[in-house]
Formats: structure tokens, sequence, C-alpha cells
């Protein structure tokens, strides 16, 4: 157990709050968007006419591109340092959101969030490198994670009660359009205030051809699970992307295992507390963003909330993280990260399993407490996930360890929401999300399971 010294100070007094402010704006809009198209998407298929597949692919047309190109992402700020990077991040963020806001079509609206996530996965890798260096102390640093994971639960949560809001207010388009004068505030904040670490300059080369058999195979991956649901399992395209993926994880594999500076550094899955994180995120983000890709639809289409009713019933999920992240940055900070890691998980799946009694005529104050639980522990895991997997990695190879977590994460998320929607589409949405939290909590008491053995070891 380690216990901050006396010596060792806050973060806020250690380095300042300005820099950790700068990085969680620019943080914030990019977990904001996974979430906050969900109570969105009915009238941008009503207003773009498109059908549940073409919506699933405004999600996880976003979530493909930021976990295809993380670990690309990670290695160039390794490489130039992760001022820069992340300061080219929000600039293609900021101005794929206009576009995601002018889009005419939903094909247009699609690449354009392809974009967002390509600016997504050059800002994350980045954000940890900088808040690693700004808050070098291991209780400092896990304290600055615990805020860090608290902004993402937040705009995890907080999507679908912001997307509500606006679309019942100035309508859908502002959904994106909202982010432009963020992106120009985390920009100057991240300018003026966060230092710049020097790139370490350990790995030269950028592994092109890794980058795009792991692309390959993930798309392939994604396009099977949405597809399936409008083709059937069986269709030649669904079979076809299952197929892509079967021959791109291998290839990938014995690329990076050949390669003299690679992408991802493959002995890095040797240490049980690197790889056992790196499982657990692709775990709790396929329980959770598939819960709230089917959320929103449940309360709309079978509750028959408007978008405002729908953020404003989705507060408690929304208001959880805010108590729990932080808590669980200064629990990791006394423990080390696998007992609140292992607890988060347990008490999440208990949540998810909670939304078994969800129907047409629920009453909705008994699904305030699933929606509490599952919110409270995705935000007690996330934040201490963070810190024990770049715990587990050299500090040369900050930008890659980061880029594992969250290619992991927004693999488990893309899975997650694919998955759900077809469930759905194959099915009615009661029994699809059923089956979905079924799936989801098991997926997460296998992640707490995996935690408790992990820290054993």
């Amino acid at each position: 157990m380690t216990v901050p010294t006396r010596n060792e100070t806050t973060f806020a007094a250690k380095a300042g709050r300005l820099p950790l402010v700068a990085v969680c704006v620019g943080y914030f809009l990019v977990i904001l968007d996974v979430t906050v198209v969900t109570v969105a998407l009915p009238a941008i298929g009503t207003g773009l006419r498109g059908g549940l597949t073409a919506l699933q692919w405004v999600v996880d047309g976003y979530t493909l591109a930021f976990a295809g190109l993380l670990l690309f992402c990670g290695g160039l700020g390794d490489r130039f340092g992760g001022k820069p990077v992340f300061l080219t991040g929000l600039v293609v963020f900021t101005a794929a959101s206009i576009g995601c806001g002018l889009a005419p079509s939903a094909g247009a609206l699609v690449g354009a969030r392809l974009v967002q996530g390509a600016g997504a996965a050059l800002m994350v890798p980045a954000s940890l490198a900088l808040l690693r260096d700004a808050y070098p102390g291991r209780g400092s640093r896990a304290r600055a994670f615990g805020v860090w994971g608290m902004v993402a639960g937040i705009a995890a949560a907080a999507g679908p009660v912001l997307g509500g809001v606006l679309v019942f207010t100035v309508g859908w388009r502002w959904v994106f359009y909202a982010n432009v004068p963020f992106g120009l505030l985390g920009f100057l904040l991240t300018l003026r205030y966060v230092p710049a670490p020097a790139a370490s300059g350990g790995r030269s080369g950028l592994d092109i051809p890794a980058q795009v058999t792991g692309a390959l195979g993930l798309g392939g991956l994604t396009w099977a699970l949405i597809e399936a649901g409008a083709r059937g399992w069986g269709s030649p395209a669904v079979l076809g992307g299952f197929a892509l993926f079967a021959l791109a994880l291998p290839a990938f594999l014995l690329l990076e295992r050949r390669a003299r500076a690679p992408m991802l550094p493959l002995r890095l899955f040797g240490d049980r507390r690197f790889s056992g994180p790196a499982v657990i995120g692709v775990l709790l983000n396929l329980g959770f963003y598939g819960l709230l890709f089917l959320v929103p639809l449940f309360f709309q289409r079978v509750r028959h909330l408007d978008p405002l009713m729908t953020g404003l019933a989705m507060l408690p999920m929304a208001m959880a993280p805010m108590i729990s992240s932080p808590l669980s940055g200064r629990i990791a900070a006394r423990t080390g990260p696998y007992p609140p890691m292992a607890c988060g998980l347990v008490i999440g799946g208990i949540g998810l399993l909670g939304w078994l009694s969800a129907g047409q005529g629920t009453d909705y104050l008994s699904l305030v407490a699933p929606m509490v639980l599952t919110g409270f522990g995705t935000g007690f895991t996330m934040p201490a996930a963070t810190t024990a997997i770049l715990e587990a990695a050299p500090a040369e190879l900050g930008g890659a360890a980061s880029g594992v977590l969250n290619v992991a994460r927004q693999t488990g998320s893309a899975i997650g929401v694919a998955l759900a929607g077809t469930l759905v589409a194959r099915g009615d949405l009661v029994t699809g999300l059923h089956t979905h939290v079924v799936v989801g909590g098991a997926a997460f008491f296998a992640a707490a399971a995996l935690a408790v053995l992990t820290a054993r070891r």
C-alpha cells in the first residue's frame, strides 16, 4: 500500500490546476461525443432519413476511427511530444464538429464523424502523457487521473442529458456546433498553460503496415456486428467482415513482432499488470456504452418521452461519476488501483442487471437505482484502470500505454454499440435491452474477477 508522504503535496499545489483544466476540456469533448448523439439519434434519423443501421454508424463511425488510430497517435506523442499532437487533435476535432453540424445526409455525417474520431485519437494518448509529466508523484498522479477519470465518467453519462436539452431547444445540429467554443477554449488554455515535455525519441518510424492491418481488423469486426442486424449473421457481407478481422489480427501481431519500432510493443503484454487493465477496459466499455446506446431509445420509443425528458431521466447516471471518479482516485493513491477497480466493476455489474426490470409499464423510480449503480461503478473503475496500466509501462512508452488502454476501451465501445443495435434490430427493443444487460453484467463481473487475479499475481 502506498501512502502519500508529507513531502508530496497535492497535485493542485504541485503543478497548478490550469494544466489539468486545459487537458480535461479537450478530453471532456472527446468522451462527450461518444454519447451525446444517443438522444439525438431519432431526430437525426428523421432529419437525414437514416435507418437504424445508419444511426449505429453515426455512433460507431466515431468510435471506430477513434479506436483504430489510438495506438498510432500514441506513438506520435512519444516521438514528437504530447503538446503539439494534442493541439493538432483539438483543431481536427473542432473542424470536424462543424462538418457534422453542416452534414446534408447520413453518409456525410458518418464521414465527418470519422474525422472527429481521428482528432479524438490524437488527443487522448497525448492528454495522459501531458498529465503524467505534469504530476510525476504517484499520489498526485493518481489524484490527477481521478479528476481525468471523473471528467470521462461525467462526459459519458452527461452526453445524453446535454444532447436531449440541445435537441429539444435548438435542434440536433447543435449537438455538434456546441463543441466549437469549447474546442477553441481548450486550444488556448493548452497553448498557454500546459508545459511541453520533450519528445522521448525512443521510437522511430510510423509503423504504417501494422496501423493499416490493425484498423482493417477492427473495422471488419465492427462492420460485421453492425450489419448483422439488417443483413443477418449468415450474409456474405457479414461473414466477409468477420473473415477480414480473422486475417488482419494475426497479420497485425506478426508485423508488430517483426517491426524495429513497433507501434504496439508486444513485450508490454508479458506483464499481467499491463494486460489485465487492457482487457478490463474492453469489458467495461462493452457493457456501459452498449447500455448508453439503448437507454435513450428505450425512454423515447418505449416510454414515449421527448428528447428533453429523456435527457433529464438519465440524469442519475450522469451525476454518479461526479462522486465516484475522484473518490476512486483518492483511494487508488492509498491502496493501489486494483481494489477500487474490482469494487467498481461489481457495483456496475449489479446496476446493469437491475435493468432486467425495465419494461413498458415499469415505474421510473425503480430504474433510478440501476442507473446510479451503473454510473457509479463505471466512474469508480476508469481512473483506477488508467493508473494501473500507466504504472505498469516504462515512462518512455507512456503514449503507447495510454493508447493501449484507450484503444481497448473504444474497441469495447464499438463492439458494445454494434452488438446492442443488432440485438434490437433482430427483435423488440425491450428484449434486446434485457439481453444486452445480461451480457454486459457478465462482462463486468468477469472484469472484476480479472482485477482480483491480477492484483494477487
